[in-house]
């Protein structure tokens, strides 16, 4: 008799890259409304895909489709998630995030070091100001940030403290944008 809050999508690897993601929601949202109609409906994603249509529509279903965004520069993106498509770009990713007309909550991970022997940080004054330009340029109902929360397979990448966090954070505030901080 336990009724979950959410049913999410996530693990070890991108939801969205499912040949049946759009039929799974569709699914997922018929039974949750069948037998738990309270529980939303998240899925975590790196936001790659969504420029395909199905994938779009489908995210566009759920209660929280959470979209993931490292940095507002393309070669900080590049040393932390690696995408592996050569047509990614920061500003085609905004023009997607805009469409989704403010129904989508920004996930963000903070971190510094250093990663194949390039310094990365994603938390000095340029870098944070250029991605406040992305939020206030794409109005997410919510902004999601955090920090490393275990350890990775790059050993030179430090946790950013809560305090730091909660500065990030405290710049979402002032734009009016709930914020999601885990430290």
């Amino acid at each position: 008799n336990i009724i979950p809050d959410v049913i999410t999508f996530a693990g070890n690897g991108e939801p969205t890259m499912h040949p049946e993601f759009a039929g799974i929601i569709d699914d997922t949202i018929e039974l949750r409304n069948r037998y738990v109609c309270e529980a939303k409906i998240s899925v975590l994603s790196n936001a790659m895909n969504i420029g395909k249509d199905r994938v779009f529509n489908a995210l566009k279903k759920v209660d929280n489709n959470i979209l993931k965004l490292d940095s507002a520069f393309i070669d900080t993106v590049k040393l932390i998630d690696c995408p592996n498509s050569t047509s990614y770009s920061i500003e085609k990713q905004v023009e997607l995030f805009k469409k989704f007309e403010g129904n989508f909550i920004l996930q963000t991970m903070f971190l510094k070091g250093t990663h194949a022997g390039k310094v990365v940080d994603n938390t000095t004054n340029e870098e944070i100001d250029a991605w406040l330009e992305i939020i206030k340029q794409t109005n997410p109902k919510e902004v999601m940030i955090y920090t490393i929360d275990r350890e990775t397979p790059e050993k030179n990448l430090e946790k950013i403290p809560l305090s730091d966090l909660n500065k990030i954070g405290d710049k979402v505030k002032k734009l009016g944008v709930k914020i999601n901080i885990a430290g």
